[in-house]
């Protein structure tokens, strides 16, 4: 791990709550301090996302966000175990990756897994789907507060990428008829969760 940018650790001394932008790969969101394994441009911590995030303090952030990030991540659980330690109760984290249906999904050689809607029901006590989750596998646990299927919004998608958000997302129900029945047909292009830790 290093540090780019000292003003990290100016605020991490002086309390400030930390915005994280993880797997940042360059893109920059104003507020947030981007931390990816690379040195790119708008990365002010460098650090291996499978690696625990020690620089970091207890309960010391307030938001979290990454795009496209968590699918190259072969240690998930280490990695949701060190937000459920830095992100405060309540905190906000904004997960968005492939979602299993996205072709691309398959295409990129340093993708290790895929997410569907059920993904982060591995991680809570509140299952809002008929489906029976096990959460036996670890201790850590998060409350969901969405989970929305996204479409494809270029090429001959942008014609019916909103329609088909809408209609997927109408509720829980719409969303797993979606995945059994239709998301083969027709895919998916991302799924973004909002999570905050349980403490």
């Amino acid at each position: 791990m290093r540090i780019i940018n000292q003003l990290i650790l100016e605020d991490i001394r002086n309390n400030r709550p930390l915005s994280l932008n993880l797997g940042s790969g360059g893109r920059i969101h104003k507020g947030y301090y981007g931390v990816d394994i690379l040195p790119l441009q708008g990365v002010d911590v460098q650090a291996d996302l499978n690696e625990q995030l020690d620089f970091i303090p207890d309960n010391s952030v307030i938001s979290v966000t990454s795009e496209h990030a968590f699918e190259h991540i072969s240690n998930l659980f280490g990695l949701m175990k060190e937000l459920q330690r830095i992100v405060r109760p309540e905190g906000s984290i904004t997960i968005t990756v492939p979602h299993f249906s996205n072709a691309g999904g398959y295409s990129d050689p340093t993708h290790v897994r895929f997410f569907g809607l059920y993904t982060m029901q591995y991680f809570t006590d509140d299952n809002k789907y008929r489906r029976h989750i096990p959460n036996s596998y670890s201790d850590i646990r998060f409350v969901i507060n969405s989970v929305q299927i996204k479409f494809a919004r270029s090429g001959f998608d942008r014609l019916f990428g909103g329609l088909k958000d809408y209609l997927v997302n109408i509720n829980e129900r719409s969303q797993a008829c979606y995945e059994r029945h239709f998301s083969w047909i027709s895919p998916a292009e991302e799924v973004v969760y909002v999570i905050q830790p349980k403490k």
